[in-house]
């Protein structure tokens, strides 16, 4: 967890309590910022949730690990700021769900937090004094630059697929919402999370004092690592940051090459995509493709029976069938089997 705190401490919570205005402005958005501090927080644990992330890790956590060690100070700050149940506040401030932000535009409210302010937060992430060395005014400035490093280096050359990813579930979440309302579109979202009834929104396994959300904005961002948190401004914004589902989250690179010259990269990116049944505007947004190029890449695969389609409320989703499956893994080691 983690708020952001404009008036008074946050306090962790149970779960909080909605209203119907609240509800209907509700949304889902983007947050570079987001990806990065969950990216951060990866690289920090430094387990992978699967094997796409593993594989990631490998290539990335060694200059990490390398950039910490030659600056303990910055270390023994994120050590303090990401505690297992509690991130610094600062570290995390709430999306303000205003069209897309940039990366620098959101890094700037980190960036510029008061000494005083993130001292005091980093204080209640750790539950107690601050370690001694961290008693400096430099440590909003130091997090922003390596939240900048982490971005650049583990986060940026990916940007282009986890958006991808990040817009497919959202897609799938607000077509959730559609059809079965709240308690679907929030079933799964975070551990412990679920939708109560009568206006209650469960965020925390825990039972913590309730939070009243009438009359602020209710914000979902999703980011494709398996890292959750909420925070929020003062009673104007509340978020809810979760891991993009993992049939989604866990997509490898691409088609296999081989692949790709029998079907045509895009169309193999199609078939090896539908591991898990999906819609054609969850494939629009994972591929980049138009709707039309991607309908037309369904209809051969069907008439190749390589994928096969059914239909789940008022939505079509498409699979791939088992001929599409052994043709899948007959050109790549790496697909599940």
């Amino acid at each position: 967890m983690g708020g952001q705190r404009f008036h008074g401490k946050a306090t962790a919570l149970g779960w909080w309590q909605i209203n119907a205005d609240t509800l209907a402005g509700s949304r889902f958005v983007l947050s570079p910022l987001a990806e990065a501090v969950a990216t951060l927080k990866t690289l920090e644990r430094g387990t992978a949730a699967h094997p796409g992330e593993r594989a990631w890790l490998e290539a990335h956590l060694p200059s990490y690990r390398a950039r910490l060690a030659a600056d303990p100070i910055t270390a023994l700050l994120v050590r303090s700021a990401l505690r297992p149940t509690w991130n610094a506040t600062f570290l995390t401030p709430t999306p303000a769900g205003d069209g897309e932000p940039s990366f620098e535009d959101e890094l700037a409210h980190v960036r510029h937090t008061p000494p005083e302010v993130a001292r005091d937060d980093l204080a209640e992430s750790l539950g107690g004094p601050l370690p001694a060395p961290l008693n400096r005014s430099d440590l909003p400035g130091r997090l922003a630059e390596l939240l900048e490093w982490v971005w650049r280096e583990s986060v940026l050359p990916y940007w282009e697929r986890r958006r991808r990813v990040i817009e497919a579930d959202a897609v799938a979440r607000t077509a959730r919402l559609g059809r079965g309302g709240w308690a679907a579109a929030l079933d799964g979202l975070r551990p412990g999370m679920r939708w109560l009834g009568d206006g209650r929104l469960r965020v925390h396994a825990d039972d913590h004092p309730p939070r009243e959300l009438s009359g602020a904005r209710l914000l979902f961002v999703p980011v494709t690592p398996r890292q959750t948190w909420v925070s929020w401004d003062g009673s104007l914004r509340s978020a809810v940051v979760y891991p993009c589902s993992g049939t989604l989250a866990d997509i490898g690179s691409g088609a296999p090459e081989a692949l790709g010259r029998l079907l045509g990269p895009a169309r193999a990116g199609v078939l090896v995509l539908l591991d898990a049944p999906k819609s054609t505007t969850q494939l629009v947004a994972l591929t980049g493709q138009g709707l039309g190029s991607v309908g037309r890449h369904l209809k051969v695969l069907l008439e190749a029976n390589l994928v096969g389609r059914r239909r789940a409320g008022r939505s079509v989703l498409y699979y791939r069938t088992e001929a599409g499956d052994v043709l899948v893994r007959a050109q790549s080691p790496y697909v599940p089997q």
